[in-house]
């Protein structure tokens, strides 16, 4: 019989960390190792970050982009264990350190682990590509709980880029992320988000594909946080034994 394999949490007193290990608790054909949280915090069982990646070969992370920088370069130090990242808000400088951290080990970097949301990316991009930018404005909606601390959400940006990727468009040339005030008419072939936060929403994220005579809406409604779990943990499953490299959630579903 195969052993399970080993792995370790990052951000275990939050909300994500707590549904990865009850993902892992699921799971016959893996354990949890270790749970670690940021320095000087207190809790059962918390590690350090060095002990636990000694302990795992394969680290979940819903932290910041930040702590998952830190992570991703002590992993690439060791050159082990494999990550997977889902924290969000990321800035390019700190999506090229975990890139670079890439040439080390492994990681799937995604916005979103849910089969549903990587699904609704194709069809976004396909419906991009079959409906003209001069008839239809796209526009990404999102909803998320107040506690979210960046906008667009991360995956409100991946729903970005397929549609411009359906394009062939670069989406930071064609962006609207905040409008206020007389900002006149809509250009032809903007992207336009627009986004919600309260409450305890989970995640909603729309695409509407919006022409004069028609609007056509393709969307994607979180009920459970534990599904990004779930899928995040089918990642770690996926990417341990990996060669070093960045790799998404197209990636380990076998959609590109």
């Amino acid at each position: 019989m195969t052993a399970p394999i080993d792995i370790a949490v990052a951000g275990a007193l939050g909300r994500m960390g707590q549904a990865v290990a009850k993902a892992l608790a699921e799971r016959s054909d893996m354990r949890l190792a270790a749970r670690f949280d940021r320095p000087g915090a207190t809790g059962e069982g918390l590690v350090s970050m060095e002990a636990a990646l000694e302990a795992s070969q394969a680290v979940i992370d819903f932290t910041t982009p930040a702590a998952s920088v830190a992570l991703a370069q002590a992993a690439a130090a060791r050159g082990t264990p494999a990550l997977v990242i889902g924290s969000t808000g990321a800035s390019p400088e700190q999506a090229r350190a975990i890139e670079a951290a890439a040439k080390s080990v492994p990681i799937v970097f995604a916005g979103n682990y849910s089969l549903g949301v990587n699904m609704l990316m194709g069809l976004v991009a396909q419906a991009a590509r079959a409906l003209q930018a001069d008839a239809y404005d796209i526009e990404v909606t999102e909803a998320h709980h107040k506690r979210k601390v960046d906008a667009p959400s991360g995956t409100a940006l991946m729903l970005g880029e397929a549609a411009a990727r359906g394009r062939q468009v670069a989406l930071a040339q064609v962006a609207q992320r905040v409008r206020d005030g007389i900002t006149g008419p809509r250009p032809a072939g903007e992207i336009g988000f627009s986004v919600v936060r309260g409450g305890g929403i989970i995640g909603e994220h729309s695409v509407i594909f919006a022409a004069e005579d028609e609007i056509l809406t393709l969307s994607h409604s979180a009920r459970d946080r534990g599904l990004f779990a779930r899928g995040a943990v089918e990642a770690a499953r996926w990417v341990v034994g990996r060669p070093p490299g960045l790799y998404d959630m197209q990636d380990v579903l076998g959609l590109k």
